[in-house]
């Protein structure tokens, strides 16, 4: 069975096996990139801290964790509770 057969949930299934043996940066990158295309964003945000502890050069883990910690930002907020409906930056 090919990659594009199995479900996401069975892809991140054998990647967290693999992943348990030895985590390379590689497989953290495609369970990250499956987490996402699920929406489980802060999981994802774990991987890509976990790659940053096995090379802190990785310029590309960075760049997705500040996305992905903006998008969480913006979904959660509370926009009856929050007065900065407009989300403007400089009122936060």
């Amino acid at each position: 069975m090919s990659t594009k057969d199995k479900s996401i949930d069975e892809q991140i299934a054998e990647l967290d096996t693999s992943i348990r043996k030895e985590a390379g940066i590689e497989l953290l990158y495609k369970r990250a990139g499956l987490l996402i295309s699920k929406g489980e964003n802060a999981k994802a945000i774990n991987d890509y801290y976990r790659i940053l502890k096995l090379d802190e050069s990785q310029k590309f883990a960075k760049t997705k964790i500040e996305f992905l910690k903006t998008i969480l930002r913006y979904n959660n907020t509370d926009v009856y509770a929050s007065p900065n409906t407009n989300f403007d930056p400089w009122l936060e």
